[in-house]
């Protein structure tokens, strides 16, 4: 399949000013050939076209005309995929995009699988398998922290220490290899020694990595967030404050939101999934029953709850059944109406051992205060721009985890004068876990499995 060439629109589908078909392969230039009719002195057909040159014409299909197009000539190595590359700029709109696919599929192109072309980057050598990654978290970024990490992981910020670290793995690999093919000489204690302080070092660097791990899934991914209350106690206020605009509608009448609504917001820099719930009471009908059920589902799923509690109005049994109940979940209690009369009184067992803060929503007072407690209560520590680089996933995290496993049993064999022969094994053992990372060592499913999570053009 790697000897085909592919095509695929390269754009969101849907209506737009522009839309981009990427043409990759052998042939790519061929296929461009029978597509494209050149309009003007200066536009040429494709395989006569210097590499990196732009060219005005007409996608046609049986003598007659598709669309008016721009297409870039790009010849191999560079390129995307170091193969011949084409792309066509039509214009925008799901009908026009599909009929300039369909021309260049007709005319000798496959329909290319999702990542398909960022897979054959990195097969080809262009990207390490960190770096392609690293493609679709920058598509999918949610914040300006999260697309600088996307683009130091890109850059090979993480590549270059991983290269590293296995390098030196692999350093102590032959230096114990060499002495298993010579039996009758022992390493030398200082040698030991030295040879121990260097895995060491090893697996303070995975240490040091493993530890990025939480925070580098929370820029990937964010963190949900269920906001819960009794009906009336300002969830949707809440919610359309910390998005910015309206989202949910807000009512004096009591068990307005029966379902969930999801939005998505910026909060100092981590994308925060933000889940608006219906009240919880003893619900009156089926359809309120069915909203708190979802709630309570909801909540479950959450990694943190922002639990609103009306400040006007004094602590119902109802709100402290509700406190006690999801009492073990990472949360912040929040009193909203604080520019009505205070008549909300916390018990001083939950008021000195959870995170609250009071809040407005009609005058957006103590909305900011809020924003600082969400990400005081997710993310630990500043964010510094030299944690970036280092901001490993969820595939990273297993795989130094067996390396770190293997390099302990490493350690401890040699330590205590056990076979090399089996120090050998869990080194290459922890050497190919960290070779996982960057592609080193990799198989057909490991790649099917990465690749198949990116969009279709991509």
């Amino acid at each position: 399949m790697l000897t085909d060439t592919i095509a695929a629109i390269a754009t969101p589908l849907g209506e737009g000013g522009l839309a981009v078909i990427r043409i990759s392969g052998a042939t790519a230039l061929a296929v461009a050939d029978k597509s494209f009719r050149p309009v003007g002195k200066s536009s040429l057909k494709p395989s006569d076209a210097p590499t990196h040159t732009l060219h005005y014409g007409k996608i046609t299909r049986d003598g007659r005309d598709v669309d008016e197009v721009m297409l870039a000539v790009l010849r191999a190595p560079r390129t995307f995929t170091r193969e011949d590359v084409v792309e066509i700029t039509c214009h925008g709109g799901l009908l026009a995009a599909k009929l300039v696919l369909d021309v260049a599929l007709e005319n000798g192109a496959r329909l290319a699988q999702p990542g398909e072309f960022t897979k054959r980057a990195f097969l080809s050598g262009r990207l390490d398998l960190a770096q392609a990654e690293a493609v679709a978290d920058l598509i999918h970024a949610r914040t300006e922290l999260a697309l600088a990490a996307a683009n130091e992981q890109l850059a090979g910020r993480l590549s270059q220490r991983i290269n590293l670290l296995r390098d030196q793995m692999v350093a102590t690999l032959a230096h114990v290899e060499a002495h298993i093919d010579f039996p009758d000489e022992d390493i030398a204690p200082d040698t030991k020694e030295k040879l121990i302080a260097r895995l060491v070092s090893g697996l303070a660097f995975m240490d040091e990595l493993l530890r990025t791990a939480e925070e580098g899934q929370i820029l990937r991914r964010g963190i949900r967030a269920a906001i819960i209350g009794r009906p009336n106690a300002g969830k949707s206020s809440l919610l359309n404050q910390l998005l910015g605009h309206d989202r949910a509608i807000v009512s004096h009448i009591a068990g307005t939101t029966r379902d969930t609504i999801e939005e998505t917001a910026n909060i100092r820099g981590i994308p925060v999934v933000f889940v608006d719930t219906a009240g919880l009471r003893e619900a009156g009908d089926t359809i309120e029953q069915e909203g708190i059920r979802r709630t309570r589902a909801m909540v479950a799923k959450a990694e943190l709850i922002l639990h609103v509690l009306a400040a006007d109005e004094p602590l119902s049994a109802e709100d402290e059944r509700f406190l006690a109940e999801f009492a073990g979940k990472k949360r912040i209690l929040i009193r909203n109406k604080t520019d009505l009369p205070m008549k909300l009184e916390l018990p001083s067992a939950i008021a000195g051992n959870t995170a609250t803060t009071g809040v407005s929503c009609v005058t957006s007072e103590g909305i900011e205060s809020l924003k600082d407690a969400i990400k005081t209560l997710v993310w630990s520590g500043e964010i510094k721009a030299e944690m970036l680089p280092a901001m490993i996933n969820s595939r990273h995290q297993d795989a130094l985890r067996r390396a770190r496993v293997a390099t302990e049993r490493v350690i401890g064999a040699l330590r205590e004068g056990l076979t090399l022969e089996l120090a050998a094994l869990d080194l290459r053992i922890a050497v190919n876990a960290v070779g996982e990372i960057v592609g080193k060592t990799t198989t057909e499913d490991l790649l099917d499995s990465i690749f198949s999570q990116f969009c279709l053009g991509k």
